[in-house]
């Protein structure tokens, strides 16, 4: 495992380096993306990053939160939060354990397997769902964009106070009925407690719906007039000027980071021009502490809702930690290998969870600069990680002064990153069902429900996949009487030269391609074309090298028509693999004797003019 690990030190040493500054303002960012703070992303960077690539399997990867992960996980985040009265204290060690949940199943995808296959998931679907959270980012971040925070709109918060009393009226009550004291006949119980309520409880309450309430994409987009209207223009500002050096800076060098530059540049000047700038939440001091709850306060109860999203979040993570193993191996000449590297993902996505961090993958951009910069070791990622802890221990109170709008202005510039352009780019020239399948898994994506989208996008590229091979094998099978075989298309090149007699009683059954429930009805449909004064049918199977179920039912079917029209059906070039799926239900010998299964078709055609020579 740590074999050559420490070779290249100097190489590695740079490159890791550079790549922990890249990654320390996006680490932020994404924290503060999730709901959870800048401190859960600084310490998913950290714990990620280090223990992805000591047990991983791309030696130059970068990993640590990413845009399509933070995206998935915000929703997750706010769902639990919601799901737990709006209190992310208490939510905390459910949300954590989801977490823990997703990096143990990518374990087991590695264990099992299953990495090898992650690759095999349709353009499309990556490409809309990629798409789908680029604008999911940009519109989340239009309201920190322009200043608004809705805890400090005090109007709209008076909005849910009436709303607020009939949640914790609603909370009395569901405690009485647990503490087997509500009597219909007599609230005096209830009275009294809810004349206990107090306003700074009832204002709590108001917050956490009206924070609700413009949560999310559709919250952003109804909330935007309403945070037009009270835009605060300094920190708009500071945003702009943000995305501005973000751009810009990229005109003057390349050689560091624009987004670290826009970082120190706006925060500094900030800070010592004493503008009146909202800072981001306070990152912690001191070492990371394990959140034991997670384990003391487990309850499956709670979490079964959860384990289909965990796992999503794990393919997730797969797919988005192997594009950047291909990304990697293509610039390093190198073959990373799938499974140890969804193993080492999913350690260091478990370690993360344990201690607050939120969930990562292998990251493109600072995977691209770590191997710019000289990084061809897994010392490189460790590297990475260990500097973004001493950032933690000794400047976490100075980082805590940055502006929100800052990371809100990297948000901006990460999400219009992240889309893929490539894939908008080619609708014109794509096939009309890959372009609906890209645009039904961005629009679902953006507007219900990320992990939904990519299922429904998967499958229906899956249906689309399976009537086009199913077009395919209908357009290249064909019913020829042997009379018209050197007319109709072109004669295989053994169907010449057959004799006469048996020309009018002998037809062809071509096919070419695997006979699967896509092309079942087709098949079938091919049968009815063979008439009744027919003696024989050679079905020729050498171009069909797999049978599912519904093909082999198909194929029962039709063999069964043929039989009862004392048409005598004759298989020539049976594949091994159809061969068994044949006899395990007896279609071998009950309809086709095996005295009618031919390796070629002369012996076939012996065998016919023998059969034909009898009946005459």
């Amino acid at each position: 495992m740590f074999k050559n690990i420490f070779t290249n030190f100097r190489g590695n040493l740079l490159g890791g380096i550079t790549a922990g500054i890249v990654a320390l303002p996006l680490a932020l960012a994404f924290g503060v993306q999730s709901g959870l703070g800048p401190s859960a992303g600084l310490y998913g960077a950290i714990f990620i990053g280090f223990f992805a690539s000591l047990f991983g399997g791309t030696n130059t990867q970068i990993s640590g939160p990413t845009a399509p992960m933070t995206a998935v996980s915000m929703v997750i985040i706010a769902g639990i939060i919601a799901a737990n009265e709006g209190n992310l204290e208490k939510a905390l060690p459910y949300i954590l354990t989801v977490f823990l949940l997703a990096g143990l199943f990518q374990i087991g995808l590695g264990l099992t397997g299953i990495g090898k296959y992650i690759r095999y998931i349709p353009y499309p679907v990556v490409s809309g769902f990629m798409t789908a959270i680029g604008v999911i980012i940009l519109i989340t971040q239009l309201l920190p964009l322009v200043g608004y925070y809705t805890k400090d709109d005090t109007v709209f918060i008076n909005e849910f106070k009436p709303q607020a009393e009939e949640v914790l009226l609603d909370k009395i009550l569901k405690e009485e009925a647990g503490e087997g004291i509500l009597v219909l006949e007599d609230f005096k119980e209830t009275v009294k407690r809810a004349e206990e309520i107090t306003e700074d409880e009832i204002l709590v309450e108001a917050t956490t719906l009206a924070k609700s309430k413009s949560s999310g994409v559709i919250g952003a987009l109804k909330t935007l007039p309403r945070a037009l209207h009270n835009i605060n223009w300094l920190e708009f500002i500071l945003a702009l000027l943000t995305i501005a050096i973000i751009y810009g800076f990229k005109y003057i060098t390349k050689k560091i980071p624009s987004t670290l530059v826009a970082l120190f540049v706006v925060s500094f000047g900030a800070y010592f021009l004493k503008l009146e700038y909202r800072p981001i939440e306070k990152i912690p001091a001191g070492i990371p502490l394990p959140n034991l709850e997670i384990f003391t306060a487990f309850n499956f109860g709670t979490l079964s809702p959860y384990i289909l999203t965990a796992l999503t979040l794990a393919f997730l993570g797969a797919i988005d930690s192997l594009l950047t193993s291909v990304v990697a191996d293509n610039m390093t000449k190198t073959k990373h290998n799938p499974n140890k590297e969804l193993i080492g993902q999913g350690i260091g996505n478990s370690i993360a969870s344990i201690f607050g961090g939120i969930p990562g993958a292998g990251a493109t951009i600072r995977t691209v600069v770590n191997i710019s910069s000289g990084g061809t070791t897994k010392l490189s990622g460790m590297i990475a990680s260990v500097l973004l802890l001493v950032v933690l221990l000794a400047a976490g109170p100075i980082a805590s002064m940055i502006p929100a709008a800052v990371l809100a202005g990297i948000l901006i510039t990460v999400g219009i990153g992240v889309m893929d352009y490539k894939g908008l780019k080619a609708i014109p020239k794509m096939e009309k069902g890959e372009v609906i399948v890209m645009l039904v898994v961005l629009v679902l994506s953006v507007f219900w429900d990320l992990v939904y989208a990519v299922g429904i996008g998967f499958v229906l590229a899956s249906i689309i996949f399976m009537k086009k091979i199913g077009d395919v094998t209908a357009s290249k099978s064909r019913v020829i009487q042997l009379e018209n075989s050197e007319e109709l298309d072109m004669p295989w090149k053994d169907e010449v030269n057959v004799p006469a007699e048996l020309k009018s009683k002998v037809f062809i059954k071509r096919l070419k391609g695997p006979l699967f429930f896509g092309y079942t009805s087709d098949f079938q449909e091919l049968s009815k074309e063979i008439p009744t004064e027919a003696s024989h049918v050679i079905i020729r199977m050498a171009e069909v090298p797999y049978i599912d179920q519904s093909g082999l039912y198909a194929m029962e079917e039709v063999l069964l028509d043929l039989t009862q029209r004392n048409i005598q059906p004759v298989f020539e070039g049976l594949q091994e693999q159809v061969n068994a799926k044949l006899a395990s239900i007896d279609i071998i010998p009950d309809l086709v004797p095996k005295e009618c299964l031919f390796s070629d078709f002369k012996s076939a055609m012996v065998y016919i003019k023998e059969a034909v020579s009898k009946d005459m």
